[in-house]
């Protein structure tokens, strides 16, 4: 049950602490997209997600990293100006390390910042990176979401019986 333990967990991008992420080595910040960056029904980034995303890059490689296809990601690839990897298959290790090579990033440099326990955390985990849960934006989400999020929640009950993982008692 490890693997599936965030090293953070926090309400949303908007309150992770940055300066604790710089100050510890990271320089690179992989950002899941669907409902951790943007609600599934969002077809482009709103001014603040922008501003936000422009002010982090003055200390952070940003990427999102997304199991979305191509048509998905690349508006907020464009209007974010970041680089990104689609069609990544989290939690698969492929992407993070193809990552890892063009950037030259060591694992201990990398935060994958995600609203998935099942793709986000497992694969960052599995790849040694600082992992960070966030709550998703929406509620409402595809169906193949919904049978995933079904699981999740087994893995947090099982976590939540250790004393680890409790949803919305957040920590750094």
């Amino acid at each position: 049950m490890d693997i599936f333990i965030p090293d953070m967990y926090v309400q949303s991008i908007y309150t992770i602490n940055y300066k604790k992420l710089k100050k510890i080595g990271i320089k690179c910040l992989l950002f899941d997209l669907n409902n951790t960056l943007v609600s599934y029904e969002c077809d482009y980034p709103d001014k603040k997600l922008q501003e936000f995303i422009y002010n982090l890059e003055r200390d952070f490689k940003v990427i999102i990293v997304s199991n979305s296809n191509k048509n998905r990601v690349r508006p907020f690839k464009e209007k974010l100006n970041v680089d990104s990897s689609f069609s990544s298959k989290k939690p698969m290790k492929t992407k993070f390390k193809k990552i890892m090579n063009l950037y030259n990033f060591k694992d201990t440099e990398i935060a994958m910042i995600g609203d998935e326990i099942l793709t986000d955390i497992w694969g960052g985990n599995k790849m040694g990176f600082t992992t960070i849960l966030v709550n998703g934006i929406s509620e409402i989400e595809p169906i193949h979401m919904q049978i995933i999020r079904k699981v999740e929640k087994r893995i947090i009950k099982n976590l939540n019986k250790k004393g680890i993982l409790f949803k919305g008692e957040y920590y750094e």
